[in-house]
């Protein structure tokens, strides 16, 4: 009887797909731990991203802010000078009449100057009311100064919404540190708080005005120019070059 005999080439050949088999999970089990390792740093770069921008550190936010205007008072003087008209003139133009805050005028009290900005403070009440401050919006009242001794001065306050930022200077750490390469915390925080002291109208920040009505006689007139080809005798007065016609 014959014994069976078998090509052990078939076990060569079958061993290497089992190889394969193996060596799969093994490669994506290594992608799989390449990849955490990349996300893993990614995170790490996120947490750590520090905003570095003077706009974002230093924002330019529209609050209601109180306005202040203390104006001095001498103790001969007898109702309100020149100079604090003026002054007070100045204060008022930007007093909202639509919003209507309240006008508040602070006298001081036990001063040598309390009879006199008693009689001032009264001319200040009148002249408020003549620039469109309506009277119910109007309180006087005085003040305790911290030192009676010297003359204290009237102070004039309302409120408005005004663009503004947090206050400058904080040092919290040693700008001469720079290995970080980045700003130092106060960087930028006077400029924006100049920049915000400019915006006359804190709504143009949160949007855009509407156009006002077109000059519609001018605007004829610059279109016939510009179809005749001809240059306007204004742009000739002002132009320093001689142009022949």
């Amino acid at each position: 009887m014959e014994k069976a005999t078998f090509d052990t080439s078939i076990t060569t050949e079958v061993g290497h797909p089992r190889r394969a088999w193996i060596v799969r999970p093994v490669l994506a089990a290594i992608a799989v731990a390449l990849l955490a390792g990349c996300a893993a740093k990614r995170d790490s770069i996120t947490v750590g991203a520090i905003p570095d921008d003077y706009r974002t550190n230093h924002p330019i936010v529209i609050a209601e802010k109180e306005q202040v205007l203390d104006l001095p008072v001498g103790a001969s003087e007898r109702g309100m000078t020149r100079v604090q008209r003026v002054a007070l003139q100045g204060f008022l133009a930007n007093y909202d009449r639509s919003a209507a805050p309240v006008l508040t005028i602070l006298t001081p009290s036990g001063t040598p100057n309390a009879v006199a900005a008693t009689d001032a403070a009264r001319d200040f009440a009148r002249f408020a009311r003549s620039r469109g401050v309506h009277e119910s919006r109007i309180i006087v009242s005085p003040y305790q100064p911290s030192s009676i001794e010297a003359s204290a001065p009237i102070r004039v306050t309302y409120t408005a919404m005004q663009a503004q930022t947090g206050p400058c200077g904080r040092w919290p750490a040693d700008i001469a540190d720079t290995s970080d390469n980045k700003h130092y915390a106060n960087f930028g925080c006077s400029y924006q708080n100049n920049l915000a002291a400019q915006i006359a109208n804190p709504a143009d920040l949160l949007g855009p005005r509407q156009p006002s009505e077109i000059d519609a006689a001018n605007r004829g007139n610059v279109i016939d120019v510009y179809r005749d080809r001809d240059i306007s005798n204004e742009f000739l007065r002002n132009s320093e070059v001689e142009y022949s016609q």
